[in-house]
């Protein structure tokens, strides 16, 4: 048994830790002169290891603590710049009271952008605040107005040009002529600000990074469909051609990124069956996400979809109907993939010898091999892993949805993602992982532009609330980008299960107006697709596309293709509707009506929600306005106008009355018209 250890040694050490400050504290700073506190800068991702994202256009709005000792002036500033260039553009920062202080810029183009925050005493602006309550007082002002003079004299060596004449005239004035009319120059006020003493400052202790994304990384459209389902010819494999020939039914309803699963080819070796039955029979094609053949892997095109001259046929196409084409990266193996001979190192191996196949038990995917990222040669395997980014982003592509990232190592993505960026700043990824939160928001921290949500769940007032709330509140805001989807190929949600048509229209609302990222699985979305596979607990399709090609009747009179188009030509006729942490949730006396507002900057597009969540009945209520956050003063009229149904209300004061039926249109977008 070792022994205790004596009170004296414990003593000696605590003594010791307590000297080790002391002696940190003794060390003289590099310039004492500086005596401006910088605290609590904000935009902030985890003390600066993470940038914050914005998009081309934003204002980036940077608020800080800045203070000094005594009573003298303080001043500051935000220095901003895109990552790598030489010359800091400066911003003053308004004083909002309690020592608090904002400022704002914009960013134009996309990358990296960076800010800090200086500070100092301003010894001119105080003396000029003096100098005011001593001509108040009616006191001397000989002595004053000479330090004035002197202070100004100081400024001169830091001039340059006509500003250092400008400001030596000044000085020569106020000390011959002992003028307040020149101490209180405006013009001499705002030359002096231009040149403030640089030994007397104190700059934040880091360099914060932004990273600005494109537009449609905040707001996007997203439409999926697989591509062996689009034959022209009943019972035939779909092609790039095929899809190209239709694409008008695709854009005719508003999307502007067309997703298609991997389009890779797919693995023989123990490929599964219609409904993922375990064994496949002759004729099966298999799941696209089980990816690698003896045609090739992850940049190969399955030979059926058509040839490399097929694909970019279909990407100019794709283009030209005002779209983007969004690839699927899944970075798993089929067992006949090329890596699995030329690089057996980067995968797990069983107890036996043999590569371990993909598995959540009690389920298993024979059809599938993780890849290793303890593996000995990880270096290879993530410069493998890249090029796949960077192979088809040199055919053109530049956004993918990554398949499970939430189960590959998250150095490796930081790593990936901006290697990439690097090279393709215009790049997208949106995560496909339907995780805990805090590997999601790490996601997002560590690259990815959009993320996958728990929205398709969140069905009740108060679940959609607090979630909703949570992605639109500091800091996560600064950084997760939800994308809302209320199905995919993988999740067919119980509220759609039992809702029908009407849950579909009210959940297919929801997501395109509380978020302005959203998609859908089509034509499986827009045809009303609910049939489990199972009765009970099985969010899986009866014969699921995954497994099988399908045979949709897109000109099915009951399909949703109207609904879904006025929905989001609403979306692009309204700025409030293109972002999502604008969302003010308004207040509403029904708990199976929810209603939420969205207004742009300046107010001048406001736009107001109500959706019935019950899909079985018809509910009415009084929505309690909050007339601030829609711009309306109060008492004034107003008029609303319902961009799903045309019709216009004219409505008076914060309180009026809702009634939804779910069987024609379980919703109202009110776009607020003011001074009716």
């Amino acid at each position: 048994m070792p022994k205790a250890e004596p009170a004296t040694s414990q003593v000696a050490k605590k003594t010791a830790g307590a000297n080790r400050l002391t002696t940190q504290s003794l060390t003289k700073p590099a310039s004492g002169r500086s005596r401006v506190v910088i605290e609590n800068v904000t935009p902030q991702i985890d003390g600066g290891r993470f940038p914050a994202k914005r998009a081309i256009g934003d204002t980036v709005v940077v608020e800080a603590d800045v203070f000094g000792d005594g009573h003298d002036h303080v001043r500051a500033r935000v220095l901003h710049r895109k990552e790598g260039t030489k010359s800091w553009s400066t911003v003053e920062m308004e004083a909002l009271g309690n020592d608090h202080w904002r400022a704002a810029f914009s960013v134009e183009t996309a990358g990296y952008h960076e800010f800090t925050v200086v500070g100092e005493e301003d010894h001119f602006e105080t003396w000029r605040s003096d100098l005011e309550k001593r001509i108040a007082a009616d006191q001397d002002l000989e002595l004053p107005l000479k330090t004035g003079a002197l202070l100004i004299e100081d400024a001169v060596a830091r001039a340059k040009g006509k500003d250092r004449k400008a400001l030596a005239s000044w000085a020569q004035q106020l000390r011959e002529e002992l003028s307040t009319e020149v101490a209180l120059d405006e013009n001499l006020l705002e030359t002096m600000s231009r040149y403030p003493d640089a030994t007397l400052q104190t700059t934040y202790d880091k360099a914060l990074r932004i990273w600005v994304d494109r537009e449609r990384a905040v707001y996007s459209t997203w439409y999926e469909l697989f591509p062996r389902s689009w034959s022209l010819e009943p019972g035939k494999h779909g092609t790039f051609r095929d899809v190209a020939a239709q694409l008008d039914y695709v854009a005719a309803m508003g999307f502007d990124v067309l997703y298609l699963p991997p389009i890779h080819p797919i693995g023989v070796s123990y490929r599964k069956g219609k409904n993922n039955t375990v064994e496949a029979l002759p004729g099966d094609v298999g799941s696209p996400w089980a990816i690698g053949a003896a045609e090739g892997g992850h940049d190969a095109i399955h030979p059926d979809l058509g040839s490399f001259a097929d694909f970019e046929f279909l990407l100019q196409r794709v283009g030209e109907a005002g779209m983007e084409l969004a690839m699927d990266i899944a970075f798993q193996c089929a067992p006949d993939h090329p890596w699995v001979k030329e690089h057996p190192e980067w995968f797990k191996k069983r107890a036996d010898g043999s590569i371990q196949y993909a598995e959540n038990p009690p389920k298993k995917y024979q059809d599938i091999y993780p890849l290793d990222f303890e593996s000995t040669d990880w270096q290879g395997l993530w410069d493998a892993l890249k090029n796949v980014f960077t192979f088809w982003a040199a055919k053109g592509v530049r956004i993918f949805r990554v398949d499970n990232p939430h189960t590959k190592a998250f150095p490796f993505w930081e790593w990936c993602i901006a290697a990439v960026k690097s090279e393709y700043p215009d790049a997208i990824f949106l995560a496909e992982a339907f995780t805990r939160p805090r590997v999601m928001q790490r996601l997002a921290k560590l690259g990815y532009t959009q993320s996958y949500t728990y929205f398709t769940w969140r069905e009740t007032k108060a679940e959609l609330t607090e979630y909703l709330t949570e992605l639109t509140t500091l800091p996560v805001s600064e950084y997760f980008r939800p994308n809302f989807w209320p199905n995919t190929p993988d999740i067919l949600p119980g509220i759609l299960q039992s809702g029908g048509l009407p849950a579909f229209k009210s959940r297919l609302i929801l997501a395109g107006t509380l978020s302005s990222n959203y998609g859908m699985y089509g034509p499986a979305f827009e045809l009303g697709d609910n049939i489990p596979f199972r009765k009970e607990k099985s969010e899986e399709y009866l014969n699921s596309e995954k497994y099988e090609i399908k045979q949709w009747d897109r000109s099915d009179p009951k399909s949703l293709r109207p609904l879904i188009a006025v929905l989001n030509r609403a979306r692009a006729q309204n700025k409030a509707l293109q972002t999502t942490n604008n969302l003010t949730f308004q207040s509403v006396d029904n708990p199976m009506l929810i209603a939420y507002s969205k207004a742009n900057l300046d107010k001048s597009n406001v736009v107001l929600m109500v959706v019935n969540l019950d899909p079985f009945n018809v509910q009415s209520g009084f929505v309690d306005l909050d007339l601030e956050a829609l711009g309306l003063e109060v008492g004034a009229a107003f008029q609303v106008t319902d961009a799903l149904t045309g019709n216009t209300y004219r409505w008076n004061g914060s309180r009026n009355y809702v009634e939804l039926r779910p069987e024609t249109i379980p919703a109202h977008i009110f776009v607020v018209e003011k001074g009716i």
